[in-house]
């Protein structure tokens, strides 16, 4: 296996709903300690590295956000059942018969989503879709007491979805939870890694953000923090090659290369950034896909919108089935996403920065 793919798995497999980021912090910090000139977590946990000089210009800032959708305990029933909270968007559908790892102050406790089974159902009730407030999560408690004091559960105890990463039938896709945004904290730590190799010209921050999921409330606070003149926001992308996804959806495909986000319900981009990144993938041979969507959401929209406004733009990993147990993406579009955004950064000069920001 090699390293690149071990990390993948690793950041894939390790639980981190949002505001619970700890062991993926863990991670990015093993991996940038030895890269970075500088790195420290923020005020919320976002973990923030520097590369480069501290008053170097221009201050290029990636960012990716390590938590991932999950749920959070809500309360334990007398019977023991635990109902919980969501954080973030999954479907009520996607949280049916699933695994779950809940985080507690004595270790993890396994579960799994309880739902009425269809003999006792009347026909009306197995035509239903089911709501999570009808859900619980059956952790093999006798009872409330058991639950508490034995399992240690107890309100706010994160809960992840339980499924390991897995290449598929030997192809190039990779299957895992948390691509949303695994795969962007992976391109990051490996662009960080080429850029010590072959340094950019100015100084680069790269910050692996929490609480994404619920609001983008880490990369507001990194933001401040750094202070950048432009950003690069590192996501999965949503793919719309399957069944029942048409192009006026989404319009980006595993393995066709790394995407750019046109629009989302956050933001627009940098248009002139975008031709800056088309050209640049051009030039070193990477394709490069479009996505217009309707709804998401994502931290460039913090970033663009901070201090007097800067140009960023949000550059993705194609992915299929975000926000479920199971996501795939495509080794290929993975490793094209690590040399384009390594390239960008190089090229980028206050000359250039100054282009971008220029309004005529």
């Amino acid at each position: 296996m090699s390293r690149v793919q071990r990390l993948l798995e690793e950041l894939s497999n390790a639980h981190g709903p949002s505001g619970s980021e700890g062991p993926v912090r863990s991670i990015v910090m093993r991996e940038m300690a030895p890269i970075a000139d500088e790195l420290a977590p923020d005020g919320m946990g976002s973990l923030i590295a520097r590369l480069g000089d501290k008053d170097g210009s221009p201050r290029v800032m990636l960012t990716a956000h390590m938590d991932e959708v999950g749920l959070m305990v809500r309360y334990v029933t007398p019977e023991g059942f635990v109902k919980f909270q969501g954080l973030g968007g999954m479907l009520d559908q996607a949280l049916i018969n699933q695994r779950w790892v809940i985080a507690t102050r004595k270790g993890p406790v396994l579960g799994v989503t309880g739902i009425k089974t269809t003999h006792v159902m009347s026909m009306e009730s197995r035509n239903q879709l089911f709501r999570r407030e009808q859900m619980f999560i059956d952790v093999g408690a006798t009872n409330k007491q058991d639950a508490e004091e034995r399992l240690g559960i107890q309100p706010g105890d994160p809960i992840a979805p339980d499924s390991a990463f897995t290449v598929l039938n030997g192809s190039k896709l990779y299957v895992g939870k948390a691509w949303d945004d695994r795969a962007g904290v992976g391109v990051m730590i490996e662009v960080m890694r080429s850029l010590r190799e072959r340094p950019a010209q100015g100084t680069v921050y790269a910050a692996a953000t929490v609480q994404e999921e619920v609001g983008l409330r880490g990369a507001h606070t990194s933001t401040f923090m750094v202070q950048p003149d432009i950003g690069i926001n590192l996501e999965s992308g949503v793919a719309g090659d399957y069944p029942g996804t048409n192009m006026d959806e989404a319009q980006e495909k595993l393995g066709q290369g790394p995407g750019l986000f046109l629009h989302d319900s956050s933001m627009l981009p940098n248009l002139r950034l975008r031709d800056f990144i088309m050209d640049t993938a051009k030039e070193i041979g990477i394709p490069v896909q479009f996505n217009v969507l309707s709804g998401y959401g994502q931290d460039g929209s913090e970033m663009q919108k901070s201090s007097g406004g800067i140009p960023v733009i949000n550059l993705t990993v194609p992915t299929r089935y975000l926000h479920s147990h199971y996501s795939l993406m495509h080794r290929d579009d993975f490793d094209r996403a690590v040399t384009l955004t390594a390239e960008v950064v190089r090229r980028m000069d206050g000359d250039m920065v100054a282009r971008l920001k220029r309004f005529d």
